[in-house]
């Protein structure tokens, strides 16, 4: 399933990766990458990628992470920040969850709490704080 909503766009599961944590790999402390990455082997620190994510099967983050678009069939403990999040049958996620859509297979484990918003651009305006308008009177 693309996790995209335009159709020139490819599918998460379909891009090019720039970064690959290979199975069996290990690594302690914190991953930054530009595009896109896929972790099969074993991150402990917090992971910021860019473009997105895709979490294989026994691929292992203890950590935050945030990134646009991110695709789990291994196993996270931390909280993630996404804007599109697709969780796969053996995906299990220990934390908070902040996302714009989510996609939940059936057998999927998550254990947290889900914080779900719309788009930025389409919430609506707040009226003008209540000090401001004490200011003009």
């Amino acid at each position: 399933m693309a996790l995209f909503s335009k159709k020139d766009k490819v599918a998460l599961d379909l891009q090019s990766i720039s970064t690959l944590i290979s199975e069996g790999a290990v690594l302690n402390g914190n991953l930054k990458a530009p595009a896109f990455a896929r972790i099969d082997g074993r991150v402990t620190g917090d992971v910021s990628i860019d473009e997105g994510l895709i979490l294989g099967e026994k691929g292992s983050v203890t950590g935050n992470v945030i990134t646009k678009e991110m695709v789990v069939y291994g196993t996270i403990t931390g909280d993630i920040d996404v804007n599109s999040l697709e969780i796969k049958a053996t995906g299990k996620i220990t934390g908070h969850i902040k996302t714009q859509h989510l996609v939940v297979e059936n057998g999927a484990v998550y254990d947290g709490i889900l914080s779900m918003t719309q788009n930025a651009k389409s919430a609506p305006k707040l009226a003008k704080p209540a000090a401001k308008l004490i200011e003009a009177v």
